[in-house]
């Protein structure tokens, strides 16, 4: 008689890890929840991937803000405003407010900022009134002469998601994942 004897303790140890790390993946997660918001500010510095849709000329000339004493924007103003400004990134607010969260079961990552939701999916904002703050009148470039109030009808925003993965930012996540389950096996 032939006796075959297995030696199985490598693979039983490697099952047992593999079990283990199955149990505690909040390492797993905290590394997918860094991918994602690196995902994130990369959205921001390319302006979308794929490209999000332009500004309008009238929300670049509102962006450059205060007008001279001629109805004008100044040259310096429009110069860092509008040529050397951002699509979402006006004052960098919504940018840098993307927070991430991890736990032994999910990845975050998100904005807790009222209005990211409207730049994320698009849509209509409600009609509103605007008034000067600090002033007694409002005055831009396109306007015919100062006024008190201006009516506002409300703005179509197009969606401009900030909140997305590439293909190549998923292989990201499932190479992070082989990683971990291939570390797990190895130790």
């Amino acid at each position: 008689m032939i006796t075959i004897k297995v030696d199985h303790q490598a693979i039983t140890a490697a099952l047992d890890s593999l079990q283990q790390a199955a149990v505690n993946t909040t390492p797993l997660m905290r590394n997918i929840a860094a991918i994602m918001a690196d995902a994130v500010e990369e959205n921001f510095a390319q302006e979308g991937r794929p490209a999000w849709l332009g500004l309008k000329p009238s929300s670049w000339l509102a962006r450059a803000g205060a007008l001279t004493k001629r109805g004008q924007v100044s040259a310096a103003r429009f110069e860092r405003k509008v040529r050397g400004g951002k699509i979402l990134q006006d004052s960098g607010r919504l940018a840098s407010s993307i927070t991430q969260a991890s736990d032994a079961s999910s990845a975050q990552v998100g904005s807790n900022l009222k209005y990211a939701a409207i730049h994320q999916f698009g849509g209509q904002t409600s009609p509103h009134t605007i008034r000067p703050r600090n002033k007694k009148a409002l005055a831009w470039a396109t306007g015919r002469h100062p006024v008190k109030q201006v009516n506002h009808p409300g703005s179509n925003i197009p969606a401009r998601p900030f909140l997305q993965l590439t293909a190549w930012d998923e292989g990201e996540i499932e190479r992070a994942v082989e990683d971990y389950l291939r570390g797990e096996v190895e130790d």
